[in-house]
């Protein structure tokens, strides 16, 4: 097998960061914490999380609606897959928001999804880079 420079085949390495991405994707700062950046994580998370909340706060649930808002929806997505079962929620529209509260609460919560993008391109690039290890591979002292 091919080693990458830090003694990890290309699969291994492909691996690590699919599990890196889809995790910083899952729970936002999730990739970096798995990169041991805890406080990055923890901060990016906190943030983040701040940040689509108060959107569903200012505009209520029904922001978050594939049907009437599919374009934010898109935005919004990238937070978490957990939006998408709030849009299963609000599909009905048994959550009516109208006017200014509505496309603040869009905003709030689509800029949350993109800078979450942000911090999942963040970590898969630092993890391809070699910051961190793969789960259970023990550090190899330094010669």
């Amino acid at each position: 097998m091919t080693q990458s420079p830090n003694n990890r085949s290309q699969a291994e390495q492909a691996l690590w960061l699919i599990i890196v991405g889809l995790a910083a994707w899952i729970i936002p700062g999730a990739g970096h914490y798995l990169l041991r950046e805890r406080k990055r994580g923890i901060i990016i998370f906190i943030v983040i999380t701040a940040l689509f909340v108060t959107g569903l706060y200012i505009g209520s649930i029904g922001t978050v609606n594939w049907v009437t808002g599919r374009i934010w929806f898109y935005a919004q997505i990238l937070y978490s897959p957990a939006v998408g079962m709030i849009a299963n929620v609000t599909k009905h529209g048994g959550y009516p928001v109208y006017g200014r509260p509505c496309d603040i609460g869009q905003i709030y919560t689509g800029i949350a999804g993109l800078l979450n993008l942000l911090c999942v391109l963040s970590a898969v690039y630092m993890a391809y880079c070699g910051r961190g290890e793969i789960i259970g591979q023990e550090e190899e002292p330094n010669a």
